[in-house]
């Protein structure tokens, strides 16, 4: 992606440049597996450590009926359309066509995000995990070119949210390949035939992602607030507004910063505030207050305090 980034965040990242290489790991934006997108998330493809691991629950008899997995849904920040990540539970059996269906439906628990995606799914998707490659099977042609109103861009970015979401769930940064009657094939033009793999992580996720509180969690006297993010010494901003008004404000502070998205966690006293709907918001830090760049990135979630 080439979508401009503050000055000050971009002078640290040329400066460690040559770290970035995607090869050979997961790769999901933020903490604890192979999520890539998560350093610390185990369920972002592009960094195992970046996303919360994927949980299992199971039924009486021991066997598994659920699984968490991440969903890399698109969203706006101050440089364009990037992605933002969603931890969802779903049916155990085949989580990667579940999470597939989620994305591609645009089945997002966040309003503010949506999927690039025209609507459809996929017929199959597979992971082989001894020739390190994952297969998405398309029913037929409708999707091997962009589509009207698809923009190159979006196209790209498109993939990389299906890139990043099936290598979360795979905990792998296994290839992506699109087949079409057993023979790879483009995925809204872009090739798919030497594999797919995941973008560096500040080139298409925002800067910072809330894990935790979900969209619409009830909480009361303090909760912890988690996510992952890449921001200027790793401060990590937050607020809690309502009606337009900040009423609650302060930071935490994240594990690194430059090279990716990296866990921060902290805990948020809200026993001062009345009941009622607010809004929490993580932003990434921004020294030159507005002078450079295009400003903070942010991720919101509304809570309720009760």
């Amino acid at each position: 992606m080439t979508s401009p980034r503050p000055l000050t965040l971009a002078l640290a990242v040329a400066a460690t440049a040559a770290a970035l290489v995607l090869a050979g790991c997961g790769d999901d934006p933020s903490s604890e597996a192979s999520d890539p997108g998560a350093t610390g998330d185990a369920s972002s493809p592009s960094s195992p450590a970046e996303s919360p691991s994927a949980t299992s629950a199971t039924s009486g008899t021991g066997t598994a009926v659920g699984t968490t997995v991440p969903v890399y849904f698109v969203g706006e920040s101050p440089d364009g359309p990037l992605l933002f990540r969603e931890f969802r539970d779903v049916e155990a059996d085949n989580p990667l066509e579940e999470a597939a269906a989620l994305l591609t439906a645009g089945d997002a628990t966040d309003p503010d995000y949506r999927t690039l995606f025209p609507g459809g799914s996929f017929e199959a998707i597979s992971y082989d995990e001894a020739a390190n490659r994952i297969e998405a099977t398309l029913p037929d042609d409708g999707w091997t070119t962009r589509g009207p109103g698809m923009s190159a861009y979006d196209a790209k970015l498109a993939v990389q949210s299906l890139v990043y979401t099936l290598q979360g769930v795979a905990q792998a940064r296994a290839p992506i390949f699109v087949t079409l009657g057993g023979e790879a094939t483009s995925l809204f033009g872009v090739d798919t035939s030497n594999g797919v793999e995941a973008a560096p992580p500040l080139d298409v996720l925002n800067l910072v992602s809330v894990t935790a509180p979900e969209e619409g969690t009830t909480v009361s006297g303090s909760f912890i607030a988690e996510g992952v993010a890449s921001s200027f010494e790793a401060t990590v901003p937050w607020q809690i507004r309502q009606g337009g008004q900040v009423v609650e404000e302060g930071f935490a502070t994240a594990e690194g910063w430059m090279d990716k998205l990296y866990p921060w966690e902290t805990e948020v006293d809200v026993s001062g505030l009345a009941p009622g709907e607010y809004v929490f918001a993580a932003m990434t830090d921004d020294p030159s207050g507005g002078a450079e760049g295009a400003g903070p990135s942010e991720d919101t979630k509304t809570i309720v305090i009760k």
